[in-house]
């Protein structure tokens, strides 16, 4: 939810609005964030019939890296674009689950 929906929501329940409860926006996130963001969209999917995306080709994070001067020795970078990575995966095995169980419902 973006803070603009939060406030429309707030606003057509007629409820006040609570700071704590406002959603972070993109310019709320640390740099880091934004940049592993953006590497991730950059990198190439890998993605297999039957088995659907296995995650991201990280053949050329070191390119994508100098590309957009990221440290080699940021770890919080690492850790979200892995966060990243591992909830496209289930994401897309939870899609391809629902797909076949749709499939075999119809048989």
């Amino acid at each position: 939810m973006t803070p603009d929906r939060y406030f429309e929501m707030q606003e057509q329940m007629g409820l006040e609005i609570i700071e704590e409860d406002i959603p972070p926006s993109v310019e709320d996130m640390p740099s880091t964030v934004l940049d592993a963001i953006t590497v991730f969209n950059s990198l190439g999917d890998r993605v297999y019939p039957e088995i659907g995306y296995i995650g991201k080709d990280y053949t050329n994070l070191q390119s994508y890296m100098k590309v957009f001067s990221i440290e080699k020795e940021n770890e919080f970078f690492f850790q979200v674009l892995q966060w990243l990575d591992a909830r496209a995966i289930k994401e897309s095995s939870e899609q391809l689950k629902r797909e076949y169980d749709k499939i075999k419902r119809k048989k």
